[in-house]
């Protein structure tokens, strides 16, 4: 069986295939960072226009390498939402069209459930119950998982993403764009301890996250210290700031660990590529004597290898695949997507 996932929910155009043992046959990405450099983020009527103009390129190429003919995929699979709702659709129309036309099976996949299946292509035995920690440009949610496909949503962002506050920081400085790599490049050369940021947090006891508090401090200590490329400051800045956001991804997680109590933990999602992240979550896992599991970094950020072998799961775990053409794009989480329906 060959399954081929279409991703298209942000600024990556991206297909892959995978066998029935989630083998990946072909995985091609292709990213718009020189088209939204200039403004400093994603401008979506350019991301949209650009998936158009760059899926027939992507399939081809992925079905290329992976040394197949389109007529020999047995079931496509496709990014539903959450993310912007033009680029979705361009995905989602393209795999109705595929769909349609050869008779295959379709099946929808939601982003930040395909983000965690992520952490399971190079993992294969995670124990259970698991909890997973998505962190993107977009999301930050954490998700109790007591089997594969079960995902319970236990905490999201409630205004500013982890990798939202990153960027928008590196865009206010002038960094680049995309600015979260930026800062954990530049980062490397400051002292995380120079700058004190009061950690943000619920205070109504929720595990829901926010860092529009800390950007706006951040900022502040930017106009107050006059912070710039030049600035002695300068990398001692980034350095505090992002170990700040660190600190206060870890410490949600460390509040979800102890009122859960899983076996496992997950990092999942673009921001999971920041080194300093990567190695306090390992630290913290070893502390915890939990079993940890986090992605390569080509399967951090959005790709379609992650769709197709979520869709793998679905298949072998009894999910009837679709042919009908009604499938709709949604752009945020909300009350009908599969999620926010196990939210307590």
């Amino acid at each position: 069986m060959y399954v081929m996932g279409i991703e298209t929910s942000c600024d990556e155009t991206s297909a892959s295939v995978l066998n029935q043992d989630f083998r990946i046959l072909s995985s091609v990405v292709l990213t718009q960072d020189e088209i939204h450099a200039p403004y400093g983020g994603v401008v979506p009527e350019l991301a949209s226009r650009q998936h158009i103009t760059s899926i027939v390129y992507v399939v081809q190429e992925c079905l290329s390498r992976a040394k197949l003919k389109v007529e020999q995929v047995d079931a496509y699979a496709v990014t539903q939402g959450p993310g912007l709702i033009g680029s979705l659709l361009v995905g989602l129309s393209f795999a109705k069209g595929l769909a349609y036309y050869f008779e295959k099976p379709l099946i929808a996949v939601d982003h930040l459930e395909a983000h965690i299946e992520s952490a399971f292509i190079e993992h294969k035995k995670v124990p259970f119950p698991a909890l997973a920690l998505v962190v993107s440009g977009g999301h930050t949610s954490t998700y109790l998982m007591k089997a594969k496909m079960d995902y319970r949503l236990i905490g999201r962002t409630r205004d500013d993403a982890a990798g939202e506050a990153l960027d928008k920081i590196a865009k206010f400085l002038s960094l680049g764009y995309p600015g979260g790599p930026v800062i954990d490049k530049l980062a490397e050369k400051g002292n995380p301890r120079k700058f004190a940021f009061a950690l943000p947090h619920m205070t109504d006891g929720s595990l829901d996250f926010s860092f529009s508090g800390l950007k706006t401090a951040a900022l502040r200590k930017i106009e107050e210290h006059k912070i710039s490329k030049k600035s002695p400051l300068f990398h001692d800045f980034l350095a505090s700031f992002e170990m700040t956001v660190v600190r206060a991804l870890l410490a949600n997680l460390t509040q979800a660990v102890k009122l859960l109590k899983p076996k496992s933990i997950l990092l999942c999602g673009g921001v999971a590529r920041n080194k300093k992240l990567r190695q306090r979550f390992t630290e913290l896992a070893r502390k915890l004597r939990l079993t940890s599991a986090i992605p390569s970094p080509e399967f951090c950020t959005d790709n379609a290898a992650m769709v197709a072998a979520l869709a793998i799961e679905k298949l072998k775990k009894g999910r009837k695949p679709s042919l009908s053409l009604d499938l709709n794009a949604y752009p945020r989480i909300s009350s009908f997507t599969p999620s926010s329906k196990k939210r307590k």
